[in-house]
């Protein structure tokens, strides 16, 4: 360890107490905890592998008198450095906190933090249940990095997001004190609820190590649609005529024209031969087989009285992952457009989506930058992307002005910076835009009683954060798709 570390005497405690195989100070595990998807680099002091609830109050009892920073971290699968670890100090990393035990009769999920997401939809699914949360890293990701930013998915559109699971939370104030918030129960009205405090918090307000997840009967039938239209207004139209008519579907997504030529590019050929860079809608019905039966023919020709140019539509799983890969390809093709991207996971109502789309294209012509943009349409959470050249200074001042202009929009529109990404470092310039100065002193005023000496996850959220001063690192990361 170097010898300027300012941690250096903490750390030495630190492994006095829990022993060398849980403390790492050796630089690859520093490196791998250094950063999220956000590829910005910030080297801790030291890593912790903790065996036990013992060994997390151990860490924050000496942090606490050491004031060192401590940042939790799962799979390091966020998009807006939340897991990075800005201000150095220590990493508690409880990606291997795997445990997952389904009560099939009370229809719960009992998971540790490091549970990944679709492990624990498919520990439900053996007994007939579903969870339905599924963020685009469920394979990757963990749940308690989806509890800290209250993680969405492309099932929002019925199902919700992370919170509207929670039943309960085990953990840590940052004092090292553990907590239980709410009970594996159906009803719990006792005390404050603290709990959803810590759902969205970002790992500032506590140490997430279990929870207590709802399940669902799992649906018996599904039906997949993927539909083109000509232009991004035809396509909105259609979402907005399948709200008026009150049908959910478990998923709808949006795809713009963008967003289908960089997939086109990448694959040498069109999605639809008759309806080259068209923007798309992918929809996903489910229920019982009736259910989805006459949805899917009121769907259908619905999509046609909106102008859907084509439609394919199929009720097999292996056919309906045929009509996925289109959704599942373009995050990485739009790299077609250029080697770096930012990935805005703003809101609209729905009364501003077409206004949405063409402020994008008009951000277009403005920066000259590809702006592809596709997202969760019937909940209004879009992902529009600037794509640019990390290496062309100017570009990136187009990059960092165009975000800036675009959030700005986004709130006039009366939405929110973020839908499921949460603020991060990324978002941080923006937390002001989105609130006024009362409500983040009452944000503050939490923090403040839950973290006095302000040493869990500091750095985040509250602090505006230039991301532009940081250049990102090269690395392959395993959710990374060629």
């Amino acid at each position: 360890m170097p010898a300027a570390d300012p941690f250096s005497s903490a750390t030495r405690a630190l492994r006095r107490a829990l022993g060398d195989a849980q403390v790492r100070t050796d630089e690859p595990a520093r490196f791998g905890a250094s950063l999220d998807n956000l590829r910005l680099s910030f080297l801790p002091a030291a890593v912790i592998f903790p065996r036990d609830d013992d060994a997390i109050a151990t860490v924050l009892r000496l942090a606490n008198r050491h004031r060192v920073p401590v940042t939790p971290r799962g799979a390091g699968t966020s998009t807006t450095g939340s897991a990075c670890p800005v201000r150095g100090g220590w990493v508690i990393d409880l990606s291997r906190w795997k445990k997952i035990r389904v009560d099939a009769l009370a229809a719960i999920a009992h998971v540790e933090a490091g549970a990944v997401t679709a492990d624990i939809d498919a520990a439900a699914a053996r007994q007939g249940l579903f969870y339905p949360p599924d963020p685009s890293s469920l394979h990757y990701c963990t749940i308690g990095g989806n509890l800290a930013l209250n993680a969405g998915g492309l099932r929002g559109a019925k199902y919700g997001v992370t919170r509207d699971y929670v039943l309960a939370l085990e953990g840590f104030l940052p004092t090292g004190e553990f907590v239980r918030w709410g009970a594996p129960l159906r009803k719990f009205a006792s005390g404050y609820n603290l709990r959803d405090l810590w759902i969205g918090g970002g790992g500032t307000l506590g140490v997430i190590v279990r929870a207590s997840l709802r399940l669902l009967p799992r649906p018996a039938a599904r039906h997949t649609i993927l539909a083109a239209f000509a232009h991004e207004s035809a396509a909105l139209r259609a979402v907005l005529a399948v709200m008026r008519a009150r049908l959910v579907p478990a998923i709808l997504e949006f795809m713009d024209r963008q967003t289908v030529e960089c997939t086109e590019r990448k694959w040498g050929r069109p999605v639809f031969a008759r309806a080259p860079r068209a923007a798309l809608l992918l929809l996903e019905l489910d229920g019982s087989a009736a259910e989805v039966a006459a949805q899917q023919a009121q769907l259908v020709k619905l999509l046609r009285a909106a102008g859907a140019l084509a439609l394919r539509a199929t009720s097999d799983p292996v056919a309906a992952e045929k009509l996925w890969r289109v959704r599942r390809t373009c995050s990485q093709a739009m790299f077609q457009f250029g080697d770096a991207k930012l990935n805005e996971d703003v809101v609209v109502p729905p009364r501003a989506y077409a206004a949405l789309l063409r402020y994008t294209l008009a951000l277009r012509r403005s920066t000259g930058l590809a702006t592809p943009t596709f997202g969760h349409a019937m909940d209004g959470n879009f992902h529009v992307h600037l794509m640019y050249h990390r290496a062309r200074r100017a570009e990136c001042r187009r990059a960092e002005k165009g975000v800036a202009a675009l959030m700005k929009k986004v709130v006039a529109l009366g939405g929110a910076v973020t839908g499921e990404h949460g603020i991060g470092l990324a978002k941080s310039p923006f937390l002001r835009l989105q609130h006024t100065p009362a409500e983040i002193g009452a944000m503050l005023a939490i923090k403040r009683a839950l973290d006095p000496r302000g040493i869990l996850n500091p750095g985040q959220i509250f602090t505006p954060v230039s991301v532009w001063k940081f250049p990102p690192v090269k690395v392959r990361l395993p959710w990374d798709k060629d």
